[in-house]
């Protein structure tokens, strides 16, 4: 639900906070006094395209922030939908914003992160409908038409059933098309597949290859150096025969002596034993030097052989992927590729029975589903045209219109091939005649503000369960209707808010009265320039807000106000007197 509403220099808003409750919240005001304007403001935050009249005259920008509480229901519908963005926040909050600037260019926002208006609008229809100027009036799109349809019946888990067969039967179809392809096409794939991979399989590569190679090609094309640095070194640890002593004989005699010394001072005899033992590490190491020495080769035909395996690799890499390691993992694929081109027919065969079985299967669920579809429309026909009639609209036709199309391609049922998509076979459009003689029309070509909003009351009223929109703003629902009307409409908008948040701009006094948190709206000058105040009535504020709402702000206007309030507090059914 809406919980508040901040607004700067937004048409002859100035500086707003506005704080909405849960159930039925009425705006009431004189004509002009900005309740409409509120409206366009929460428009503005769901997306609406920006209207230069939006700017306050003589501001360089303008400001809606919409923040939102949402319910258990709600997160459900909704988590999906950020997570998916990035858009993630408050799991419990949401906070949309707009930001309108002098240059015509606009900002928006939803948990502080800036967004397209496209973006801003998707999310802004799963938190508010706003029926009577159509303005984001969801109800008016076929597709959700269907959707609602689908809730009322509560038919969510069949069109499911048929959304996962269509989209297993769409993977066959795009598998079989890919092997329809030309077959010339084909031949030509299959050809260059069996060169790549015996081109890959004649160079026998294995895991690790490379890193031996070149580490193997380093040692051959140093092999001069390397020899003569191990000598130097060996000669080091040995000595140079008849001039300097080696490390080794070095460490001997540092032993000797360290042990000798231990005759005199024990605690010499741990070093002594640390010396013999670097005599033992250095010979080791003079050992294994010496082996290396050996193992060395000056063999140029060797490092030819080694350069040519290396450049047969790197002309692999360059077709086939950046390490020995990605040629492999393609000829695999390649092969796994080729495979399936030289079983295609076979593969053909079992794709187009699987297709028929799907399309046997869908068929079945799609007619299920039509079948409970067309039953539901009957009753959500009625129960429309009922609500119709409490709100003075008895000579209202309204229909459910369903429809399929023909398709070639289509599923088939009851011996007709029939379009489809994830939803089924059926076209659903709401359809109504406001007046006897007139034609039912779409429900979106309906002319009359007023007509259209309790279209929509009605509507609402009936999917109450079905309708996950959690919040909804009636305006101009009033247009064109009396003081009796306004209470039956007032009665219904309060029923309506037991399960959604409503809010309602009304002239009528009838219908304010059945409000559970009633906000005034008025304008006055402040330092030469108009703006827009609102305030919470509560008590006998209330009370006076009504009787001038009656044209009658006397003490017998004050008393058939409180009545009415007393009236419409008890269901709208007349006082108790004693």
């Amino acid at each position: 639900m809406l919980r508040e509403l901040f607004i700067r220099d937004f048409g002859i808003i100035d500086n707003l906070h506005i704080t909405f409750a849960p159930g039925l919240n009425v705006l009431t005001g004189e004509t002009g006094a900005g309740k409409s304007m509120l409206v366009d403001a929460v428009t503005a935050i769901l997306g609406a395209r920006a209207q230069p009249e939006w700017l306050r005259a003589g501001a360089s920008r303008a400001l809606v922030e919409g923040i939102f509480d949402l319910s258990p229901s709600v997160r459900e519908h909704i988590t999906a939908f950020l997570a998916e963005h990035g858009l993630e926040g408050d799991e419990d909050t949401l906070i949309l914003s707009r930001e309108l600037r002098a240059n015509g260019r606009s900002l928006a926002r939803i948990n502080g992160r800036v967004v397209t208006a496209a973006l801003l609008a998707e999310v802004g229809r799963l938190l508010v409908d706003i029926h009577g100027q159509g303005a984001h009036l969801s109800l008016l799109r076929p597709r959700a038409q269907l959707f609602l349809l689908d809730r009322f019946a509560h038919l969510e888990d069949l069109r499911a059933a048929v959304a996962e067969e269509v989209a297993r039967l769409r993977a066959v179809r795009k598998e079989m098309e890919a092997l329809r392809r030309n077959e010339r096409e084909l031949a030509q794939r299959a050809d260059l597949l069996a060169y790549q991979i015996r081109e890959i399989e004649e160079a026998q590569l294995e895991p690790g290859e490379e890193e031996a190679l070149e580490a193997e090609r380093r040692r051959l094309a140093h092999a001069v150096q390397l020899s003569e640095g191990i000598e130097q070194a060996l000669q080091a640890l040995e000595g140079d025969t008849g001039t300097l002593p080696g490390v080794i004989d070095l460490l001997g005699e540092v032993g000797t002596r360290l042990l000798r010394l231990s005759d005199l001072d024990a605690s010499l005899g741990p070093l002594a034993q640390q010396a013999e033992l670097l005599a033992d590490q250095v010979n080791d190491l003079l050992r294994e030097l010496a082996h290396y020495r050996d193992t060395l080769e000056f063999n140029p035909r060797r490092l030819e052989e080694v350069e040519e395996r290396l450049a047969l690799i790197r002309g692999l890499k360059r077709k086939y992927g950046d390490t020995v390691e990605d040629i492999l993992a393609y000829a695999a694929q390649a092969a796994e590729e080729l495979a399936r081109i030289e079983h295609a027919d076979e593969r053909l065969a079992d794709l187009e029975a699987e297709e028929a079985a799907l399309l046997e299967n869908l068929g079945r669920l799609a007619a299920d589903l039509s079948r409970r579809r067309h039953a539901a429309a009957q009753a959500l026909a009625r129960a429309v045209e009922q609500e119709l009639k409490d709100l003075r609209m008895e000579h209202t036709q309204f229909r459910v219109h369903i429809t399929q199309e023909e398709d070639p391609r289509g599923i088939p049922v009851e011996g007709r091939r029939l379009a489809f998509d994830s939803t089924g076979i059926d076209r659903v459009e709401f359809l109504v005649s406001t007046n006897p003689g007139e034609p039912l029309r779409p429900l979106a070509r309906v002319a009359s503000g007023g007509e259209t909003a309790r279209l929509m009351l009605a509507l609402k009223t009936v999917l109450a369960h079905a309708d996950p929109v959690p919040t909804l703003i009636f305006d101009e629902i009033d247009v064109g209707i009396g003081g009796r009307l306004g209470s039956v409409v007032g009665r219904k908008l309060r029923q309506l808010a037991e399960t959604h948040q409503v809010l309602c701009v009304t002239h009528l006094p009838q219908l304010a009265a059945h409000s559970t948190h009633h906000i005034h709206v008025r304008k006055e000058v402040a330092g030469e320039r108009t703006v827009v105040r609102v305030r919470v009535l509560e008590g006998e504020e209330r009370v006076r807000e009504l009787a001038a709402m009656l044209g009658a702000p006397t003490q017998t206007g004050l008393q058939s106000a409180y009545e009415l309030l007393q009236q419409a507090q008890q269901g709208g059914r007349p006082p108790k007197t004693s």
